[in-house]
């Protein structure tokens, strides 16, 4: 089956059997029952059996619709895998700097703790019992924290969860994420992550996968997209609350990241 790109956070459970997963530009991936597999931005994919074949092309966005089971391939006999997939919707309406910091794939395999939950998604699924809509999406809640655990280890690409998973890097973080107007500097927050300037600068810049100030730029100006999108602040406000002294220096900053200055980006909204 021949998914084209759908562009969500998308899920899957593999319940039962296994399957070849293939998203474009990544290799091959086997999945088998047990696993989880997270694609942030969710690109073209192919699913299919180990055995060659001429894909049939789907539209993800037409398949998400469809409620029930789908049944691939042959549609009668024991079916060879089982999965059970799904999408993510954020609050914000433009996750774009929180999907750039994660792996392309996250696939977690033989984890005690994931298999358990899947088991229960698996099981709730099925059973389609009076509240089964909410648990479901309360296990696919901790399902999505679990994968990010497992996507924040030392053999995880480079990203915001393995800088999180860092003890020392994850107190600068915090520090930036809770007092975004603050006036930070490499000094500060390396002495906050009780590290040199060099260190934490090397550090922060192999873990994340961008210099700290530069992810500082990147995260106020997702801060401040989201408040032009309420179009109650004006441009000033949005200026000094992701922390510039003067709104002239703001729209500068902004209209060189975003591609158009923020009064003409409120306004689009």
């Amino acid at each position: 089956m021949r998914y084209s790109e759908y562009g969500l956070p998308s899920f899957c459970i593999m319940l039962d059997g296994s399957c070849l997963l293939t998203p474009d530009e990544h290799e091959p991936i086997t999945v088998s029952e047990g696993d989880f597999i997270l694609l942030p931005t969710t690109p073209a994919f192919t699913l299919s059996s180990f055995v060659p074949a001429l894909p049939v092309h789907l539209d993800p966005n037409a398949m998400s619709k469809v409620r029930g089971e789908i049944r691939y391939g042959e549609r009668k006999g024991r079916a060879d895998m089982r999965s059970l997939g799904g999408s993510f919707l954020f609050d914000s309406t433009d996750p774009s700097l929180l999907v750039s910091l994660l792996p392309k794939v996250v696939h977690v395999r033989d984890s005690v703790r994931l298999s358990q939950l899947v088991q229960m998604v698996g099981e709730e699924s099925a059973g389609q019992k009076p509240g089964s809509e909410f648990i479901l999406a309360r296990l696919v809640e901790l399902l999505l924290v679990e994968a990010m655990r497992s996507a924040a280890a030392e053999s995880a690409p480079p990203g915001l969860l393995r800088g999180l998973a860092d003890d020392r890097l994850a107190r600068a973080l915090k520090h930036m994420h809770a007092r975004i107007d603050h006036t930070w500097t490499i000094d500060q927050l390396a002495k906050i992550a009780a590290l040199s300037r060099s260190v934490f600068f090397d550090r922060f810049t192999r873990m994340v996968g961008v210099a700290p100030m530069e992810y500082l730029l990147a995260w106020r100006m997702e801060i401040a997209k989201d408040l032009l999108r309420d179009n109650n602040l004006a441009v000033s406000e949005v200026a000094e609350r992701v922390g510039y002294g003067s709104t002239s220096a703001f729209s500068v900053a902004f209209s060189r990241h975003v591609g158009q200055p923020p009064s003409h980006y409120a306004r689009s909204q």
